[in-house]
């Protein structure tokens, strides 16, 4: 009897463990529920706004300890679009984005920490046109639940400023085009 006790109470502890780790989620890309995209000033006269269209990625929530999620995406950046062909030959070229030499962008998560129950800060480290910087992203939950084809989903939005100097990108815009917000609207199913 005592072997049987031991049993359960294992089986059980095991069980606990194993519901408070995160759970992985898919970057929903292949039906469009999920964009990075970008705006930055032209000239200081306007903004300009884009997207990159491929990227993928995925996030391991820990809805326990929220603290513990990580998240990681890797982006084409030669996917750049800002809705005009001419414009978005010169970004991916050799004085901006340089896509033929650095073809991806890369971030992976270092630390989350809690602002509320809805908003964290998630630090982590960007790597674009070949130079790695820790960053942090603004970010907060959207909400959670069962989607209409039988999956489950979680949805993120957030925001980050990068100078572009600290990634190597020096081209001369003028005063207000020193920086690029990025915005990020992230839904992934749980896989």
């Amino acid at each position: 009897m005592l072997c049987k006790k031991t049993f359960l109470t294992a089986l059980l502890i095991f069980s606990l463990v194993h519901i408070a780790h995160a759970e992985t989620y898919q970057i929903d890309t292949k039906k469009a529920h999920a964009f990075i995209q970008f705006k930055i000033q032209h000239l200081g006269y306007s903004w300009l706004y884009g997207r990159f269209n491929t990227f993928e990625g995925t996030f391991d929530l820990n809805t326990q300890s929220p603290e513990k999620s990580h998240v990681q995406v890797t982006v084409d950046v030669s996917s750049l679009d800002s809705n005009h062909a001419e414009r978005d030959k010169h970004l991916r070229g050799s004085k901006f984005l340089n896509v033929d030499k650095y073809p991806t962008a890369n971030f992976k998560s270092t630390s989350i920490s809690l602002l509320n129950d809805k908003a964290a800060i998630i630090n982590g480290e960007l790597t674009l046109h070949g130079v790695t910087k820790t960053i942090a992203i603004q970010a907060a939950h959207v909400g959670g639940g069962h989607d209409p084809w039988g999956g489950y989903r979680q949805g993120f939005t957030g925001s980050t400023t990068l100078k572009l100097k600290d990634f190597g990108i020096d081209y001369d815009l003028g005063p207000a085009s020193t920086e690029v917000t990025l915005l990020l609207d992230i839904e992934g199913i749980r896989q």
